[in-house]
């Protein structure tokens, strides 16, 4: 099967059946039809591929709020600085959030400053190394959607199981359905499809996106991860809206069950429950967050190091946040190639490996525009 999935022939048979498809969904609706994928690495693989250039003219695909530290709320990340400042603290982390700018510093800088931040490639090794450091009080920040949270619940475990009474973890974890509520909420937003996150899916199930058909009228197909999965998915998709027919379906089979995967769910219910929480551009929206659970609350950084944070506000000028919200592309942003690159992000979306700007900038982005040119 996996061979059949990197076959590029494969892409160019599926491809010429989308054409005509987006064609009749394009009559129905009286414009191009809007395709919106909310998932990291779907946004990469999109860019990474030329699947935009591909269906450019036939359907306009957009990018949401699919990249975790992305999301993350300029509140949190001035938190997070704060924390790193403390005395006796290490900030564990995964990379990506390094670069991520606060309002008036960010993890890298700190650590440049003499700050304890190390970057750790899972939840087990953080624990191992608060374990081996007793002296330390080792906080890791738990970023991510539904995908990464139960690594970070078993984490929590295994400081149990091990006694540890310096480690914590401060929980930025967000929620997918939430957010995809709040943008079809939004009446300036045109959504007519939604490629649903594979990987989150593996945890939540199909039945939990069940609420885009019957509450708002929406179709979703849920993706896997090559170009041949995005494009069955839009095939998909496209005959759902050309037919007008709201459906939620799996097209990530080998992987997402129809109710997910039980046990998963279950170590979130022990460790996390749900909490309101803030999305850059969205502000706060109810119950679309994991707070460590009051069982386990001396695992909760937020509960024990509280800290003052100075008045927060995301970068001057910077569009990350209706980026995220799929209402504007990158290079739609005043800062995209100018004052924001790779090299020299202003935000997030620039700053992380999924975030929309850097995948655009790294693989679509070839010609001057009117901020600048791509060295």
């Amino acid at each position: 099967m996996l061979n059949n999935l990197l076959d590029p022939g494969l892409s160019k048979k599926i491809l010429k059946k989308i054409f005509p498809l987006a064609e009749k969904a394009s009559s129905r609706l009286g414009r191009p039809a809007v395709v919106m994928e909310v998932c990291g690495t779907h946004t990469v693989a999109i860019s990474q591929n030329g699947l935009r250039a591909s269906l450019a003219g036939y359907l306009d695909l957009r990018s949401g709020p699919g990249c975790p530290v992305c999301v993350t709320d300029q509140l949190d990340i001035d938190n997070v600085i704060a924390l790193a400042r403390l005395d006796n603290t290490v900030i564990a982390t995964f990379g990506d959030m390094l670069r991520v700018p606060g309002t008036k510093s960010s993890l890298e800088r700190e650590r440049a400053r003499g700050a304890r931040v190390k970057v750790f490639y899972s939840p087990e090794d953080a624990v191992h190394f608060a374990e081996t450091h007793p002296e330390k009080e080792v906080i890791f920040l738990g970023v991510g959607f539904e995908t990464t949270a139960p690594a970070v619940a078993l984490s929590i475990a295994a400081a149990e199981n091990k006694g540890l009474e310096n480690y914590s973890v401060l929980s930025l974890h967000k929620l997918v359905p939430p957010v995809m509520k709040a943008l079809l909420s939004d009446r300036d937003l045109t959504v007519d499809g939604f490629i649903l996150p594979g990987h989150v899916c593996t945890i939540t199930g199909r039945r939990a996106f069940d609420f885009l058909a019957e509450d708002f009228g929406i179709p979703a197909v849920i993706a896997g991860f090559e170009p041949v999965d995005i494009l069955k998915s839009v095939y998909l998709l496209l005959e759902l809206i050309s037919g007008n027919k709201p459906e939620t379906l799996n097209g990530y089979t080998r992987l997402v069950q129809e109710d997910g995967n039980q046990r998963a769910q279950r170590i979130l219910g022990e460790f996390f429950e749900t909490a309101d929480a803030s999305w850059r551009g969205f502000g706060r929206i109810p119950a679309s967050g994991l707070s460590v659970s009051k069982r386990y609350s001396r695992y909760d950084a937020a509960a024990r190091f509280p800290v003052d944070i100075p008045e927060s506000h995301p970068p001057e000028g910077c569009a990350c946040g209706e980026v995220l919200k799929g209402k504007i592309k990158s290079p739609d942003c005043p800062l995209f190639a100018g004052a924001c690159t790779p090299l020299r992000p202003v935000g997030p979306c620039m700053v992380s490996s999924e975030g929309t700007c850097a995948a655009y900038y790294n693989y679509e982005f070839t010609t001057t525009d009117a901020q600048g040119v791509k060295p």
